[in-house]
């Protein structure tokens, strides 16, 4: 039991002292010139003492807000306006993959234009067609993994209410709080801690592993060049399949940050009554007038 209390208490302050340096020599930490720069790096993305710090730093604020709900409140909607206004700037990809579909229908069927040439400035490059009807995949990706937190925060998510929908205010916000630390969490944390180290995988050589140990990982310092993998199985030579394995961090650290502002909500709204609940909440609504005499109706967009 000791020893298990000495391992959690020694990643936390792992974490908070790593933190710490790390500001301190935020230069040499991105200076990836260096090759044992780069690899201490990646071994701290995906450590037990980033996981010790980001928990630490939620349960201190939490225990801030237990005691100050007006400083609470200001984290929830700090996290939340982090996730819409993401999720509104992404949501522009959606209409970009439809303009430039309609562009490659007309463009082959059409006049049987074969490749596309840009030239910006004077400078450019000529792709095949398929190149940009393969980068499609890649509009719709941004829309997925960016605008997941933001549908979250619009409750536009999936939710199977066979008892949770009859259950009290205060019986719903505490099995929020539940889902949140025992599912939601634990599933993104290992979604972050997989995804990390596959991103790298295809960015760097040596590869490197989740069971690597630092020590391991700066033994190999000596072989280390960048190999960032951009072509897959594609005949098109689409080279931006990188990108998805960046985003597919990316989704994983935002719903993070939207885990917690959810539990912060959950703990609030449960404190403070039903009179709370959507409090400080910026939906996305769509307004509709029939006529002068019918009241607004409001529909949420999530």
């Amino acid at each position: 039991m000791m020893e298990f209390l000495g391992a959690i208490l020694g990643s936390i302050w792992g974490g908070i002292s790593g933190f710490f340096w790390t500001v301190l020599n935020i230069g040499q930490v991105l200076n990836f010139a260096e090759a044992e720069n780069v690899f201490r790096f990646i071994y701290y993305g995906g450590s037990s003492e980033l996981l010790a710090f980001v928990l630490t730093v939620a349960v201190t604020v939490f225990v801030i807000g237990v005691f100050r709900h007006s400083f609470l409140w200001g984290v929830v909607r700090g996290i939340e306006g982090i996730s819409n206004w993401i999720g509104r700037a992404a949501a522009w990809a959606g209409l970009i993959m439809v303009l430039q579909q309609i562009a490659i229908i007309f463009l082959q069927t059409i006049f049987r234009v074969s490749d596309i040439g840009i030239a910006p400035f004077g400078v450019g490059v000529t792709l095949p067609l398929g190149w940009y009807g393969d980068g499609l995949k890649l509009y719709n990706a941004l829309v997925v993994t960016l605008c997941c937190s933001y549908t979250f925060v619009q409750k536009g998510h999936v939710r199977v209410d066979l008892f949770y929908a009859g259950w009290s205010h205060g019986r719903k916000r505490i099995a929020d709080m539940i889902g949140t630390v025992f599912f939601m969490l634990p599933a993104l944390f290992l979604i972050w801690f997989y995804g990390w180290f596959y991103l790298w995988r295809h960015m760097i050589t040596p590869p490197v592993s989740t069971t690597d140990a630092l020590e391991r990982m700066m033994a190999r310092a000596v072989a280390f060049r960048w190999d960032i993998q951009t072509f897959a199985a594609s005949p098109s030579g689409f080279n931006g399949y990188f990108i998805y394995k960046i985003l597919l961090v990316t989704f994983a650290a935002l719903m993070i940050l939207q885990a917690i502002g959810f539990f912060y909500r959950s703990f609030l709204e449960y404190r403070e009554g039903p009179e709370a609940s959507d409090k400080n909440l910026d939906l996305d609504v769509l307004e509709s007038h029939h006529d002068d005499d019918a009241p607004d109706t409001h529909a949420h967009a999530g």
